[in-house]
């Protein structure tokens, strides 16, 4: 028998239960199966001249030179900080990069070890029981922590309240995920940067599973609200979901010291520089809810030896083994990207961490205050402290101002017709005197 008569580890089917599938659903070859464009359908041809690897690269070179040279203060979820050239050496080594998944534990405990480490870290940033060993961003946890909320609210209800100030990509995919769930979504008031307590308390009633809020929020504020935010989601037997990152947590109001059932995020803010897309989701929330967490946990036990081993626990949830009944359709994870952020944490050490958070309050505090100082401009916007990032006022328009300064070489958000986001880090500090400088010198 040929090898393509017994098949393959890959492509197992032999030429003739591919023709009975392909008869079975009335189709005469594979193709037909897909419908691509002749626009750009592969046609053997790449229409690439061959070139030697030197060339190759000369012209890559050039090609890349072609970029703008800019210096952001890019924020709005997308955060850079300094990651240690440790965190890049040790998350390269080839049992980390090879290693795909963790469901053999006999050869993956040291992978395991480094996810158990990252949801212990997050257990103690947020305060709540439970961690799973991440999720592919921020959006999509926050989708699944609403889809949580619905299967274990005690009442009926079908309402999930987010804040006007949450970004749209967020709400987009949330209404995508719950969709079928027949949950709405529905948005209520925020007044200078934080949440409208009143206007949550004319919004939310029995119906409501979900109030979601940020701290940060997006447009870096520090929200003041949050215990009378979760006062309001306790009284009507809603969950309480909280949006933050480790490097916040560090340093704000930790979520369980304010009645947060379930915190979401995005941990890439260690380990990554910014990925604009590709992210690390945080998912974290109270014991109660262990059978309902989606995605994967790792779990410490102990070897017919008495040694304590690393193993995936709970896989019940997961799509691929409960099928319809399963609690989420998540099947995999970040695992590399959660090594990446538990290297950097480890790192940088409790101490460190918390001297990182305190300079994203002093660095926006000080940049907003020389910006002030610039005739036009106005900052920060909302009289509040802030993390990372701020919204500054400017009397002329601001998308002109935003792409006057890319021409002098900086990336700034324009939110609105009169209002400039501006996000400081460690990794751009040193460029703030001359950001100031620039807009100075635009707006006049």
């Amino acid at each position: 028998m040929s090898g393509r008569e017994r098949g393959s580890p890959y492509a197992p089917h032999t030429d003739d239960e591919t023709a009975a599938m392909l008869d079975a659903v009335g189709v005469d070859d594979v193709e037909a199966l897909f419908d691509i464009p002749e626009s750009v359908r592969f046609d053997d041809e790449f229409g690439i001249d061959a070139k030697s690897e030197q060339e190759a690269v000369v012209e890559t070179r050039k090609r890349l030179r072609r970029n703008d040279d800019l210096t952001e203060f890019l924020g709005r979820g997308h955060y850079e900080h300094y990651v240690p050239s440790l965190v890049e050496h040790l998350s390269q080594r080839s049992e980390f990069l090879t290693s795909y998944t963790q469901y053999q534990p006999e050869v993956t405990q040291g992978f395991l070890q480094a996810l158990f480490e990252y949801q212990s870290m997050l257990v103690e940033l947020t305060g709540l029981g439970v961690a799973n060993c991440s999720m592919y961003d921020e959006a999509t946890a926050l989708a699944e922590a609403a889809l949580l909320a619905k299967r274990v609210r005690a009442a009926d209800g079908d309402r999930v309240l987010v804040p006007e100030y949450i970004r749209d990509g967020h709400v987009s995919v949330l209404e995508n995920y719950t969709n079928g769930a027949n949950v709405t979504v529905e948005r209520y008031g925020t007044d200078a940067g934080n949440v409208d307590t009143d206007a949550l308390a004319d919004a939310i009633d029995d119906d409501v599973v979900l109030v979601y809020a940020e701290n940060p929020t997006t447009t870096g504020a520090v929200e003041e609200h949050l215990h009378e935010i979760g006062d309001l989601a306790d009284d009507h037997d809603a969950l309480f979901c909280l949006g933050s990152d480790p490097v916040a947590m560090s340093l704000l109001q930790r979520p369980v010291d304010v009645g947060a059932d379930v915190v979401v995020g995005d941990a890439s803010v260690l380990g990554l520089p910014t990925s604009y897309g590709m992210g690390l989701g945080v998912f974290a929330c109270r014991e109660d809810f262990l059978r309902q967490v989606p995605g994967r946990l790792v779990g410490a036990s102990e070897d017919a030896d008495g040694n304590r081993a690393y193993t995936l626990t709970l896989q019940t949830r997961e799509q691929h083994i409960r099928k319809e009944r399963a609690t989420s359709n998540i099947c995999t994870n970040q695992a590399w990207v959660a090594l990446r952020t538990a290297i950097h944490a480890a790192s940088l050490g409790s101490e460190g961490l918390v001297d990182l958070a305190e300079r994203m309050v002093e660095l926006p505090r000080e940049l907003a205050a020389d910006l002030d100082d610039v005739t036009g401009v106005r900052a920060p916007v909302h009289d509040r402290h802030h993390f990372r990032e701020f919204l500054a006022h400017t009397d002329q328009p601001a998308p002109a101002i935003a792409s006057d300064l890319e021409a002098e070489g900086f990336a700034v958000h324009a939110v609105g017709d009169h209002r400039l986001q501006v996000c400081v880090t460690d990794a751009n500090e040193h460029a703030a005197d001359r950001l100031v400088a620039a807009i100075e010198e635009v707006t006049h």
